[in-house]
């Protein structure tokens, strides 16, 4: 059976996530309902609006079956608004989220739309496009910084889930899907048997 990246689609980002997961070799699945889970090797969870997505996630009882894909230890790749529902804290203002990363973040911390803008990260190795992108503002202690940008953090894992304040998957770069789901780009896909 070919692996799969199950991408959350109920509003935002989603569909260039889903070309992203293509170019890698792997096939994208989108998650509108908890059934298309079912059989995913790994999950995006995209940029938009993080509100909406939370009100859409409860509208398709989503949020339990969620938790128990990230429960289960496979990869997650969050970015953006992704993040933002990730994160442990969230500010500026507050909102619920699912606490997978143990990171605080303020939401739309880089600017407005009009204020976006795109850069390289500290190290060189990250092209990095922000668009009402959080800022994370603390960092819990089992949380590995990846990338910074002026010296914050803007690319983090915690366990098998790694959050980007940047969208990765609009820029020609396929790095930071590689490397968060490399669990899954890297396995052989299963044939099933007779």
């Amino acid at each position: 059976m070919p692996r799969a990246v199950g991408v959350l689609a109920l509003q935002g980002g989603f569909a260039a996530h889903a070309r992203a997961i293509e170019e890698i070799g792997v096939r994208a699945v989108l998650v509108r309902r908890p059934a298309d889970l079912c059989g995913a090797d790994a999950l995006v969870l995209p940029g938009g609006e993080s509100t909406a997505q939370l009100r859409l996630i409860d509208r398709e009882g989503l949020a339990g079956p969620l938790r128990a894909f990230v429960a289960s230890g496979r990869p997650v790749l969050a970015t953006c608004a992704g993040l933002i529902l990730a994160a442990a804290r969230v500010t500026q203002p507050g909102q619920p989220s699912f606490g997978w990363i143990d990171v605080a973040v303020a939401r739309n911390a880089w600017g407005r739309q009009v204020a976006s803008f795109e850069a390289t990260s500290d190290d060189g190795a990250h092209p990095l496009l922000f668009i009402r992108a959080p800022r994370i503002v603390e960092v819990g202690a089992g949380v590995l910084v990846l990338a910074t940008f002026r010296g914050e953090p803007v690319l983090v894992r915690q366990g098998l889930v790694t959050g980007a304040t940047f969208h990765p998957e609009l820029t020609a770069d396929r790095a930071v899907h590689r490397d968060a789901l490399a669990a899954v780009v890297a396995a052989p896909a299963v044939t099933p048997s007779l």
